[in-house]
């Protein structure tokens, strides 16, 4: 199973996040990702974004908040939702390659599932959100290489939209 899980930074966490980097690559080394990156705002960085693969919901949650800089105080909040990975690709299989970055775009909603767009050239990672049992649709996740990116998801269908800056992660 996928899950989405959305580290949001506190306000001057960057130099604990700076002294724990080793220790949270490491950690990050111990599972199979799908996506990752850190996401950004105006050149600040402001949290990461991991896809993560793991037997069930209880072990995507002590990856979320096991992680090292989780544990040290560096983030005010954590996201974790079941993804469901609908283009069937992790990011380092997008045709569009590392270079250039993109924006993590979360659409939170109810109801039936939004329409996968057909702009599939800017998709680097596509996914619903579901319930810990996948059976309700809660949003959206999407990382998109776009212009627009809001636009990806169907205007009026959301009942909250974020866009956050984002780029590629893991080791280089």
């Amino acid at each position: 199973m996928e899950f989405l899980c959305y580290h949001r930074d506190r306000p001057g966490s960057m130099p604990l996040r700076e002294a724990l980097a080793e220790e949270h690559w490491s950690y990050m080394d111990g599972f199979e990702l799908v996506a990752r990156g850190p996401t950004f705002a105006d050149g600040v960085v402001t949290g990461s974004v991991h896809v993560v693969e793991v037997p069930d919901a209880a072990a995507a949650r002590a990856f979320a908040f096991d992680e090292p800089i989780h544990q040290a105080g560096g983030y005010r909040d954590v996201l974790v939702r079941r993804w469901d990975n609908v283009l069937g690709r992790s990011v380092g299989d997008f045709p569009g390659g590392r270079e250039g970055g993109g924006h993590l775009v979360l659409g939170f909603g109810s109801g039936e599932p939004d329409t996968v767009p057909g702009r599939l050239d800017e998709l680097i990672a596509y996914g619903r959100l579901l319930s810990d049992d996948g059976t309700t649709w809660l949003g959206t996740a999407a990382l998109v290489r776009s212009a627009d990116p809001a636009s990806v998801l169907t205007a009026g269908r959301y009942d909250a939209v974020e866009v956050h800056e984002w780029e590629f992660g893991g080791r280089r």
